[in-house]
Formats: C-alpha cells, sequence, structure tokens
C-alpha cells in the first residue's frame, strides 16, 4: 500500500534525488553507448555556441564596416557571415541527430529495464489485477516512457549547454554592462523563476490526471475492440456508447480546467519573454546615460551598442528558456516520469517476491489454509489441508462463487492465503506443473507458436520430430483442419486468433498445448466450455477422451467443475 499510494506530484528537491534512479537506468556505465552520444553531444552544443558568439558579434562589424565605408572588409565579412550560418545550421543538424539517437537508446534502456522486472514470475498479474492504485500500467510503460524519453531528448542539449552560456555571458554582461546589469538580469530571473514556480504548483496534479483519464479512454475503446462480438450479441451498442462518451466528456471537463490554470501560466511566461527584450536595452542604457562611452564616434557607439546589446539579450535568452523549460518540457516529465516511478518501484518490489522451487514427486502441500478475495473481506475456504502427489487425480465440483477457481489462484501464487500454508514443492512447466486459465490465452505468432506457448523454441528440439508431435495433438483434439485454413505451422498470420477460432477451438488448442508440453502436473478448468444444464453422464463422455490422454501423458490432473444446476 505504501508503494502504490497516491502523492501530489512536485518539482522540489525530492524529485530531483528520485529522478537520478532513472538517470542510472539511462546510463548504466562510462562505457555505455548512450555516455558516449551524450558526451558527443555536449562537444557539438558547445561548438554551436561557439559559433552562435561569433554570428551575434557579426552585426557590429557591419555597422563599423558601413561607417567607415570599405568595400573590401564589407565583401570579407559578408563571406565569414556566410561561412558561419552553414557552419551553425550544420551543427544544428547534428545536434537534432544525436538528441533523436538518444531518444531511442533511452527508450530501449528504460523499456527493457521495466520488460524484465515485469514479465518476471507473476508481476504483470499484481499491477493489472491486485494493484487497484496503478492504473493503466500499459499505458505507462508503453505511451509514459515513450514520452519522457522524447521529452527528455528534447531538452538534453539545451540544459546540457546552459550552464556554460551562462557561466560565459554573466562575464561579458558584466564586462559590457557592470555590476548594475548583471545584478538587474539575475534579479530578473529569480523573480521570473518564483512567480513560474507558483503558477506551476497546481498544474501538474491536474496534467497526472488527465493522462490517466487518456488512458481510461484509450482503455474503454481496447475493451470494445477486444469484445466486439460478445457486445454485440447483446446488441450493446447504445449502452456502451453511452459510456464512452461519459468517459469521453470526463477528459475533456479536465482539460477543460487544465487550460483555465494554463493560461495564467502562459500569461507569466509571456510577459516574462517579453519584457527582457526592453530590460536588455535599459541595461545596456546605464552606462551610456552615465557617459561612459561619450568619447566614441557614432559608427563606434553603434558598434559597441550592438554588440552589448547582444551579449545581454542572449544572457537573459538562456534564462527565458531555463522558464520555458521547467513550463513546458519539465512540466510534462515530471508528469510522466511520477507515472513510471510508481510501477517501477512496484515491480522491483514484486520482482524480489517471486519465489523458487524444487522438483520432487508432490506438487502441493496446503496446510490448514485459509483464503479469500483479495477485494472481499469473506473467506471462500477455512483450514483447508491437502496434499497433491504424484498420480494423484482430484476433482473440485461446486457452485459458482465458492472459491474454486480461487483455490488454483491460490495455488499458483496469484493470491495470498490469510491462514495457514501453501507449499509449491516442484517447478512450473514442462516436467512440473501446467495451468490451463479459465480464459483461453493466445499469443500473436505462428500456429506453432501457439502449441509450444509458454517456451520460446521447440520441445525437445527435434526438428521434424517435432512437427510429427504437434499435428498428432491437433488432430486429437480435433483441430487437424487449422493446417488447411492457416497454411502451416510456420505461416505467418496477420490477425488476432481470437476473432479466428471459436471459443471451443481455443479450449481444444489450449488442450494440444497441454499434451505436448507434458506436464507432471495438470491443473484445467472445464466448466468454460461444457454447456449446462445437462446431465453429469453427458459431461463424463465428452471430457473421456481428454482425461485419457491427459493421464497417459501426465501423472497428476486436478480438474475444476462448476456444479449444474441438473445435479
Amino acid at each position: 500500500h505504501e508503494l502504490t499510494s497516491p502523492c501530489i506530484p512536485k518539482l522540489d528537491w525530492r524529485f530531483v534525488q528520485r529522478f537520478c534512479r532513472i538517470l542510472k537506468i539511462l546510463f548504466p556505465s562510462w562505457s555505455n553507448q548512450s555516455v558516449r552520444m551524450f558526451l558527443t553531444l555536449l562537444g557539438v552544443t558547445l561548438s554551436v555556441q561557439l559559433v552562435i558568439y561569433q554570428v551575434g558579434l557579426i552585426p557590429s562589424q557591419f555597422y563599423e564596416v558601413l561607417s567607415e565605408k570599405n568595400y573590401g572588409k564589407f565583401k570579407n565579412l559578408v563571406l565569414f557571415a556566410v561561412m558561419l550560418i552553414l557552419i551553425n545550421s550544420t551543427l544544428k543538424s547534428l545536434d537534432q541527430y544525436i538528441s533523436s539517437l538518444l531518444y531511442v537508446s533511452w527508450r530501449k534502456s528504460l523499456t527493457e529495464e521495466l520488460h524484465r522486472t515485469y514479465f518476471k514470475g507473476r508481476v504483470y498479474y499484481t499491477l493489472n489485477v491486485l494493484c487497484k492504485d496503478i492504473d493503466n500500467p500499459d499505458q505507462r510503460i508503453s505511451q509514459d516512457v515513450e514520452r519522457l524519453c522524447k521529452q527528455m531528448s528534447t531538452m538534453a542539449s539545451r540544459l546540457l549547454i546552459s550552464p556554460f552560456t551562462v557561466t560565459y555571458y554573466t562575464y561579458q554582461c558584466f564586462n559590457s554592462a557592470g555590476w548594475i546589469g548583471f545584478v538587474s538580469i539575475f534579479g530578473y530571473f529569480v523573480v521570473g523563476s518564483i512567480l513560474n514556480k507558483i503558477l506551476i504548483g497546481p498544474i501538474v496534479s491536474m496534467l497526472v490526471e488527465q493522462e490517466k483519464l487518456e488512458g481510461d479512454f484509450r482503455f474503454k475503446h481496447m475493451q470494445i475492440r477486444v469484445n466486439a462480438e460478445a457486445a454485440a450479441f447483446y446488441r450493446a451498442g447504445k449502452v456502451e456508447h453511452m459510456r464512452t462518451d461519459r468517459r469521453l466528456q470526463m477528459l475533456l471537463s479536465t482539460q477543460r480546467s487544465l487550460m483555465n490554470k494554463e493560461l495564467w501560466l502562459y500569461i507569466g511566461v509571456n510577459t516574462f519573454d517579453y519584457l527582457g527584450s526592453i530590460l536588455s536595452y535599459i541595461v545596456i542604457a546605464i552606462p551610456i546615460f552615465a557617459g561612459d562611452y561619450d568619447g566614441l564616434t557614432p559608427g563606434e557607439l553603434s558598434a559597441l551598442v550592438s554588440k552589448n546589446a547582444f551579449v545581454c539579450i542572449y544572457l537573459i535568452n538562456c534564462f527565458t528558456q531555463l522558464i520555458d523549460l521547467s513550463t513546458t518540457v519539465l512540466l510534462k516529465t515530471q508528469c510522466y516520469y511520477d507515472s513510471l516511478l510508481v510501477i517501477l518501484k512496484v515491480v522491483c518490489f514484486l520482482f524480489l517476491l517471486v519465489p523458487e522451487s524444487e522438483n520432487s514427486d508432490t506438487a502441493f502441500v496446503l496446510d490448514r489454509l485459509s483464503y479469500k478475495s483479495p477485494v472481499s473481506e469473506e473467506l471462500l475456504v477455512k483450514d483447508l489441508t491437502l496434499k497433491i502427489s504424484q498420480g494423484t487425480h482430484m476433482l473440485v465440483v461446486g457452485n459458482t462463487g465458492t472459491g474454486k477457481t480461487s483455490l488454483l489462484r491460490v495455488l499458483n501464487g496469484l493470491w495470498e492465503a490469510c491462514n495457514g500454508s501453501v507449499e509449491m514443492t516442484t517447478c512450473f512447466g514442462p516436467r512440473g506443473v501446467l495451468f490451463l486459465p479459465q480464459k483461453a490465452y493466445l499469443t500473436d505468432g505462428t500456429l506453432r507458436e501457439q502449441v509450444i506457448y509458454p517456451l520460446k523454441d521447440i520441445y525437445p528440439s527435434s526438428g521434424s520430430i517435432d512437427d510429427e508431435r504437434i499435428l498428432k495433438y491437433l488432430e486429437l483434439v480435433g483441430l487437424s483442419n487449422l493446417l488447411s485454413r492457416i497454411g502451416g505451422l510456420d505461416t505467418k498470420v496477420d490477425w488476432n486468433w481470437y476473432d479466428v477460432l471459436s471459443p471451443g477451438e481455443m479450449q481444444r488448442l489450449c488442450f494440444a498445448r497441454l499434451f505436448y508440453l507434458q506436464p507432471k502436473y495438470a491443473g484445467q478448468f472445464l466448466h468454460s466450455f461444457i454447456k449446462f444444464p445437462v446431465a453429469l453422464t453427458t459431461i463424463i463422455s465428452q471430457m473421456i477422451p481428454f482425461m485419457s490422454c491427459v493421464k497417459s501423458k501426465t501423472c497428476g490432473l486436478f480438474q475444476y467443475w462448476m456444479r449444474p444446476p441438473a445435479l
């Protein structure tokens, strides 16, 4: 609960400390490719600033050359200016290119780190089913990571060069305008930063809420897409239209409130930007009206004003960019980062809780086990003592809601026991325990990949012999016609298997998967594809081929049946 408890995101020192945890993932070592690209970006950005400084001095040189009416110097100055502009455009393009490469590299590192822990053990189940405080984990991993890395790559070069540019142009400003100009610009920046932080405060939390509602709205459309046929059987178009529009209105209402608060922020930022241009001339005017430059000719004075104006304006622009970053890019980065930090903390915590199992002739040992649903306080089963060993066949029969499926969740470690203990003494997968879930799960990929799932490669690795085994089990479950419909075991498919197969065919394909993997123990839900009400003898006659095959291929079988109304 402490890991997932909601908190108001803030742009404070704690944010900086927590952000360093993300940086450790993006830059794991000094030899990492991201570090090399980052250092290259630093060199390119410094080169850009050197060129920009020379370009900024060109107007003052034009004033001086034109006042002297020197055609030779004017021609050389034009050629020099064109060369600087070409170099500047090339370096800026290289800056953008390296930033794009950093975005790809950072997204790869951060996403792979999240995937490593998210798919370890049963972490993904806990986040999606049991952790109600974490909304839309899929959006956080897929979209928020992409947006965070994009925003970071966008502001990388500007943040990287800011200390150098501020230091250099502060020195130049002090030389040209004295301590009064230096203090005026820095005071102006401090006042703008304080006002900006005050205006940003209430926006961050609302931006997080908007991202949550965006995820909910997207999930609603995904829900309709996945369950389109079921909704069509209910003729549920009108009610789903109403519910989807309701989510849309909640999202739009939050966006309008966010825009109302952003209005004052934008007013402050734009005012700060334009007042800065006036401040630069005020700073330059101080030494002029003080008589420091009375001995200069009009041409020399124009050149000096142009040079000093560039230095002061560029220093103010450096501070203005930092303010803009905090209001636009950094504001969104905080939102995406806060979203990712919660899921990163939880997946790392759950990763440490994944238990290890060893092979044994016993699958499960239950000692006075009591369990309940995570969302209810009512016990489903109390003081259950049971031992499931090799060669044992067990049938669990009961009415709906009596805890049959829940027992399997407890055995698999998806739910925690309230009292007592449950020990899994064998491994999971081939040569161990395999569960057939109540809802058939088909992944993306070829027919072969469906049969061997969750293995990544054929088992055992035996080439054509493996093809014969798969064809044998497909024929056994009555799905030999799939080969002609699909075109072969390894034919690439671009469709959703749930749209191609009927519910019965999906269940049969899962049985073919069970026979292929040959576990010692198989736990299966049978009520999902048996039509009730039917006589018990009919149920048994339907299941005899499957039960006999499972018995010949596995050493233990525990089945879960829903008690028919007729019994």
